[in-house]
């Protein structure tokens, strides 16, 4: 009888045994769906957040990505000038510009005009045109712009010099004239560049001033391109 019992509690242990050996396997091997669910929806829309700021970001407005002003360094005549300069945007907001408000304006083209930089201040009637234009040519690349336009400053300026490759203050093509040989101080001046749209056009940037400004408007006109910046438009 003593034996019976023992045999039927051994029985009884081995199937306990048996029954917790089989439910801690289930468990491991499949994890409660309650304890993922959770951290996979998080990690889901944590990158949901991430790809919607990014987005948000790339299609930022152009005062969210380049500040209002900044100063800039002007070399007048060898001397150092800090100017407060602010940002202005292209007629098609295709580029951006810092301008010295203090005595130049930006005027938007109107249909097929150029943006142009003027003073602020109007000049003299007898006094030679002070004005920087920027004209935006998205069909015609710039080597093959700039023969053309060549060809036509030659027109006007007969001593126009040979065509320069530079990097500074904009990287591409500079054409340089100066009226009747430069013998008078307001002999008309021109300063050109061609440079790319970062595609398959080109965009024009002219100066024109005499000869007597070229360290006055002229330097201004450089520091101000190289605060030239090309962007997407809006």
């Amino acid at each position: 009888m003593l034996k019976k019992a023992l045999l039927l509690f051994l029985f009884a242990a081995a199937a306990i045994l048996l029954m917790l050996f089989s439910f801690q396997s289930d468990m491991w091997n499949n994890p409660l769906k309650e304890s993922t669910q959770p951290e996979e929806a998080l990690s889901t829309e944590g990158n949901k957040v991430e790809a919607g700021e990014k987005e948000k970001e790339e299609k930022a407005p152009l005062k969210e990505n380049f500040e209002e002003e900044k100063e800039v360094v002007v070399q007048i005549e060898g001397t150092e000038e800090k100017v407060l300069m602010h940002l202005n945007k292209g007629k098609d907001c295709d580029y951006i510009i810092y301008i010295d408000e203090e005595r130049y304006k930006m005027v938007s083209g109107e249909g097929d005009k150029p943006d142009a930089i003027t003073t602020k201040e109007e000049l003299p009637e007898n006094f030679p045109e002070v004005s920087m234009t920027i004209e935006h040519v998205p069909d015609t690349a710039p080597e093959v712009l700039v023969e053309e336009f060549e060809a036509e400053l030659k027109a006007e300026f007969p001593d126009l010099q040979d065509v320069e490759q530079v990097a500074k203050p904009v990287q591409g093509y500079q054409l340089h004239g100066i009226a009747n040989g430069g013998q008078q101080g307001n002999d008309p001046v021109v300063h050109a560049y061609v440079i790319s749209n970062g595609q398959s056009g080109s965009f024009v940037i002219t100066e024109r001033y005499f000869l007597e400004a070229a360290e006055g408007h002229g330097a201004r006109f450089y520091a101000m391109l190289t605060e030239f910046h090309i962007v997407e438009p809006e």
